[in-house]
């Protein structure tokens, strides 16, 4: 079943749909008031920047041009004097004409915090104080030029003159570059809003389609969520009606599917119940009937064990074959009083005597006991115990029970001989474990989920009732018994106890 926590109600669900259109919009009108404040940035830069930057810039092209050709007819001019001393005045107000310059980039470009207009505002100041100090190199230039025009040298004049000519047209191509790199970021920064704008109405008309479709499918969506609720309810008339058998859930993320995997769960534990039930009611009238059968057949075999007994006394001079049979006799009566032992012990097991021991004395003294047994059998055995204590709350006789159990159905999984291993350790959660390994042939899937179910047995003579008997002890311990296969071969029995007491220290 989904947990309650993650499940996603149909109210949520649908909420969250339009939260979703909501959002969209949102992050539309925030995208759209971005680009609105964008363009202004740009119109405000547009205005206040770059355009007087222009303005600047073309205001000192244009005297550098007026300067260029008034110093190409210098040497034509009939009053060379006047065209001196104008051109000196030219040159005396140069500076302030690129200050202007300067303080348009500054003031325009200043404020924005664009690394990319930041660093064009630096390169155009660069450029600028490049050009004025690319013009005011070497200024005897202008001073040979005036004298060879006061001696009439006009030889020596056009000479000096072509040479300020170039130095100053190399000035004016780079204030041309200059505002050919304005125009073309004024360019960029037009196009740039333009996109904007269109992004804009591309994404507002996305977003009323978007809001659209989301409403047709959440009318759709509305329709099979609820659609459910109706095979729901067939199966819960079915269920009244008697009809226990398990159905498939088509599990969905809601309320309405955390409905039906529950009362799909209600149905399966409803039938677990009447089946263990069942179950119960014939494990308790075999119980009875056993435990009645038991106590009629004892004392006549416990006579009949007796009477062998004393027939072999007598018998002692009697033939082979005599003895023999009594032998069998004897035999049979000891397993007939072993199996109703067995079947008294499942029947009728008596209160447990629990006490805080060391879980590694206990198994340690079982495996000594069931050691000689194994080693007849061509069956060796390893205990491999914790370092440390393993304190557990325990019937001590009921544990050895179980474990007896537990290796002798060890050493039945390897008539050919093998090692069995049972190994003692504190359980990382809490507890502890004992574990008992064989190296037999193994169990199959189907044999490990019936192995602990009472009077299921894999052998031709067995009675099902060991390890029916041992999962009894563990669960009445609180604990849990498992059973694994084991790698490469072989079966691992996994018995886990609680943590229900400790031992009391060393004195």
């Amino acid at each position: 079943m989904t947990p309650l926590g993650r499940t996603r109600t149909v109210a949520g669900r649908l909420f969250g749909s339009y939260v979703l259109v909501i959002l969209a919009f949102a992050i539309t009108t925030g995208w759209s008031f971005r680009a609105l404040r964008a363009g202004a940035r740009d119109a405000e830069l547009l205005r206040a920047g770059y355009v007087p930057l222009l303005l600047r810039i073309g205001e000192a092209l244009a005297e550098q041009n007026i300067f260029n050709a008034q110093l190409n007819h210098i040497t034509a001019a009939k009053n060379s004097a006047d065209v001196r001393d104008w051109m000196e005045t030219e040159r005396r107000t140069r500076p302030f004409t690129f200050s202007q310059v300067r303080q348009a980039a500054e003031r325009g470009l200043g404020g924005d915090a664009d690394p990319a207009v930041l660093r064009f505002r630096d390169d155009i100041a660069r450029e600028v104080a490049a050009v004025e100090k690319l013009l005011d190199t070497e200024p005897e230039r202008f001073s040979r030029l005036y004298q060879a025009l006061a001696l009439g040298d006009r030889e020596a004049a056009e000479r000096a003159r072509d040479a300020v000519v170039k130095r100053e047209a190399e000035g004016a191509q780079h204030l041309r570059t200059m505002k050919a790199r304005v125009e073309e970021a004024m360019e960029n920064l037009t196009a740039a809003a333009r996109r904007r704008q269109e992004r804009s109405v591309q994404l507002l008309v996305g977003l009323g389609l978007l809001t659209l479709l989301v409403g047709i499918m959440t009318s759709l969506y509305a329709r099979r969520v609820l659609a459910p609720l109706s095979a729901v309810t067939a199966r819960a008339k079915a269920v009244a009606r008697g009809d226990l058998t398990p159905h498939e859930v088509v599990a969905t993320n809601d309320e309405i599917g955390e409905l039906a995997t529950t009362f799909e769960g209600m149905v399966a534990a409803i039938q677990r119940a009447r089946s263990e039930l069942v179950q119960a009611e014939r494990l308790a009238t075999i119980g009875k009937m056993a435990a009645h059968v038991t106590h009629e057949i004892r004392n006549p075999l416990s006579s009949i064990a007796l009477n062998v007994e004393l027939l072999e006394d007598d018998l002692a001079l009697a033939s082979e074959e005599s003895r023999e049979l009594l032998r069998a006799i004897r035999r049979e009566v000891e397993r007939l009083t072993e199996l109703s032992g067995q079947y008294l012990s499942f029947a009728r097991r008596g209160p447990q005597r629990l006490e805080v021991e060391d879980l590694r004395e206990v198994v340690g003294e079982a495996a000594e006991f069931m050691r000689r047994e194994l080693e007849q059998q061509g069956v060796s055995l390893e205990v491999l115990n914790a370092d440390r204590p393993v304190p557990a709350t325990v019937d001590e006789a009921q544990i050895k029970q179980a474990l007896y159990n537990l290796m002798r159905n060890a050493r039945e999984a390897m008539p050919s001989g093998g090692k069995v291993t049972v190994s003692v350790n504190a359980a990382a959660g809490g507890g502890s474990d004992v574990i008992v390994e064989d190296e037999g042939v193994g169990l199959d899937e189907a044999t490990r989920a019936r192995l602990f179910e009472p009077f299921f047995t894999t052998k031709s003579n067995g009675t099902g009732l060991g390890l029916a008997i041992t999962r009894q002890i563990i669960e009445a311990h609180g604990g849990s018994i498992a059973c694994e296969p084991k790698a490469p071969r072989g079966t691992r029995i996994w018995i886990h106890l609680a943590e229900r007491g400790s031992l009391a220290p060393s004195a």
